[in-house]
């Protein structure tokens, strides 16, 4: 009997895309990168990416606009601050 006649058997209560999502968004304070994108701001206010948007747009969290589709970043200091974790 061959490998490829057994079937893979997930133990875990994941899927597979669960598995991946979860390593994909291991985002700690400790290794921010400079620039963070609406969805890394998001998992670490534990908000909605739209608020997120919705925060620019009022001032409340400064948003870098890169590129010709004007893509949003975040610096960290302006992250840690709204966290209450760096002064300005």
């Amino acid at each position: 009997m061959s490998d490829q006649s057994i079937p893979k058997i997930n133990l875990s209560n994941q899927s597979d895309t669960e598995v991946k999502k979860s390593k994909k968004s291991d985002l700690s304070l400790d290794n921010l990168p400079d620039l963070l994108t609406v969805r890394e701001v998001a998992e670490l206010l534990r908000v909605s990416p739209l608020t997120i948007k919705r925060w620019g747009k009022r001032g409340k969290l400064p948003a870098i606009r890169i590129n010709s589709r004007g893509d949003r970043r975040y610096k960290k200091e302006a992250v840690l601050w709204l966290l209450g974790i760096q002064e300005k």
